[in-house]
């Protein structure tokens, strides 16, 4: 059920920050969400060594509603959006030998299946977690959430088909995952307006994610997205003075531009094959 206390508005300087991956190793892609499996390694153990803590998503939306005044070392939620199968190799044994733990926002339409709901930035197409591997993963304390159900841009969506997206997603969660996985949801592309958190506390959902601006709704969190460029041992999105704020405004840049796939799906063009396009056949 919905929290009223949720409601109230949270000072983001109070809020521990979020990173944002996407894809870590596995090929290369001509988009910018991959980041190499030494980078990321790198970055975790640079932040462990700093004395950083990740947090799970149910001490993250704690410290939502109730911000501690002193907390005894740096903490941080660490998530991922699309849940490509290539974590569970990549990515959670790393962070479970570390003793770090993340939230994985999943695409609930592509569980299990290739990531057709995307332009073709690799040669072949990527796959998905499966809900096993999920399951198994979660038992191990990580936490998994809503990417929508199909990774629709949700603010070009009618009322209704947006609506539809988002209670989908929960209910498909609610039924495999249990009422854990029901609490969260990062919209696609960090694409959100009024509209879309309106209708995201409407279907449930207590906390919503964007893009690296907030506007101190828990429905319109802020997270820092870390892309190919962000080579260094601190991930830009953490540093302070101004490199930070310019790998910041970076970021928001490269996340306000991303509208290629959303353009593409429109068109009904999901293929891209060196320089071309081809129209894939409807789903049964």
């Amino acid at each position: 059920m919905w929290n009223p206390e949720l409601m109230r508005e949270v000072p983001a300087a109070a809020l521990p920050p979020v990173l944002c991956y996407h894809r870590v190793g596995g090929p290369l892609e001509l988009g910018v969400t991959r980041v190499a499996r030494s980078t990321f390694a790198r970055q975790m153990n640079a932040l462990a060594r700093a004395g950083w803590r990740t947090l799970t998503l149910p001490a993250f939306s704690q410290r939502v509603t109730h911000p501690p005044s002193h907390t005894p070392h740096p903490e941080f939620l660490l998530s991922f959006d699309d849940g490509y199968a290539s974590l569970a190799e990549h990515v959670y044994p790393v962070l479970a030998d570390m003793g770090f733990t993340a939230t994985t926002f999943l695409i609930t339409d592509y569980v299990g299946r290739l990531n057709t709901w995307d332009v073709r930035y690799t040669w072949r197409r990527l796959a998905h977690l499966d809900w096993d591997t999920i399951g198994r993963w979660q038992e191990r304390g990580f936490d998994f959430a809503s990417h929508s159900a199909s990774h629709a841009r949700l603010t070009w969506l009618s009322e209704a088909h947006a609506a539809a997206e988002l209670e989908r997603s929960r209910q498909a969660l609610r039924h495999r995952l249990g009422p854990r996985a029901t609490r969260a949801v990062a919209y696609p592309f960090g694409a959100r307006d009024e509209r879309i958190e309106r209708l995201a506390r409407a279907a449930g959902y207590e906390l919503g994610f964007g893009g690296v601006r907030g506007n101190g709704s828990p429905l319109a969190l802020a997270r820092l997205p870390v892309y190919v460029w962000d080579v260094g041992s601190i991930p830009v999105g953490f540093r302070g003075g101004t490199s930070g704020a310019i790998g910041r405004f970076v970021a928001h840049a490269a996340n306000r531009c991303a509208v290629g796939t959303s353009v593409m799906k429109g068109l009904g063009l999901r293929g891209w094959g060196l320089g071309t396009f081809h129209r894939e056949p409807p789903r049964s």
